[in-house]
């Protein structure tokens, strides 16, 4: 009997922790990016007391494969917690924005093939044509011209697919972003000469066998030899879901917000 009691006691704390989970989600409002024929979701998170009469910083967040689709929800799974944080929204006001890829595209161009070492990633070198990146930044162009933000205060993050996305985006878009991070990613290290100047926080697991951590350590290695504004940190233990451990690195948000493009 006390054990069907602990078990009931245990589901309803269950219920009620993703109950609670999923009204916090709905404190970001559904929203819907729509250019010449195509659509892009984006789920969006003001501040509390937002004031249009200020500025505010914004944070572009890309999620990774599995969340893509058309719901407009998947993309919260990994990361918007953190966002709704009392502590973070006191100490960091700002409009954060998580824009849903569609399930048959992605935010990266890289391709793969399997070999005996495992999955290798292919990543262009060069800006290649992207019909989803072009409709981020035609969001990003809409943020900014219909929203009190900062233009020298814009970020960007993601993690695997989204964080493979960060640096081509960064990569496209090299004088926009004051800072970015990328967890469990990876680019090609040519690109490094064309983002040596963004402060950057490079995140990823030693064990992570989905993308292995090189590409992020080739990336890094590639900003340090060019005296780029790279940090990166591996976590020993930690597989592809890396970006759990980033969520709680405390000096991520302070670090990420402390910057702004300079005049």
């Amino acid at each position: 009997m006390k054990i069907k009691k602990l078990l009931f006691l245990l589901m309803s704390i269950s219920m009620i922790s993703n109950m609670t989970i999923a009204q916090d989600q709905g404190s970001y409002q559904k929203e819907l990016f729509i250019s010449k024929g195509d659509t892009l979701p984006y789920r969006i998170l003001y501040p509390k007391e937002f004031n249009t009469d200020k500025t505010y910083p914004l944070l572009i967040f890309l999620h990774g494969s599995g969340e893509r689709g058309k719901d407009n929800e998947a993309q919260l799974v990994h990361g918007s917690y953190l966002f709704l944080k009392e502590k973070v929204q006191h100490d960091f006001p700002s409009i954060v924005v998580f824009p849903q890829c569609p399930s048959n595209l992605s935010w990266n161009n890289a391709t793969t093939n399997m070999s005996f070492e495992g999955r290798v990633f292919n990543f262009p070198e060069t800006i290649e044509e992207n019909n989803t990146l072009n409709l981020l930044e035609e969001l990003l162009n809409n943020l900014e011209e219909n929203l009190p933000v900062d233009p020298k205060r814009i970020y960007l993050g993601g993690l695997s697919m989204g964080g493979m996305g960060t640096f081509e985006m960064l990569h496209r878009n090299p004088n926009r972003f004051a800072a970015a991070f990328a967890i469990c990613g990876g680019a090609n290290p040519k690109i490094a000469g064309n983002i040596n100047h963004i402060p950057l926080w490079i995140f990823h697991g030693e064990k992570d066998d989905v993308v292995p951590p090189k590409y992020s350590q080739q990336m890094h290695d590639a900003l340090v030899n060019l005296k780029g504004k790279s940090k990166l940190t591996l976590y020993p233990e930690a597989d592809h879901d890396s970006w759990t451990k980033t969520f709680k690195e405390p000096e991520l948000l302070p670090w990420l917000f402390s910057h702004s493009l300079q005049p």
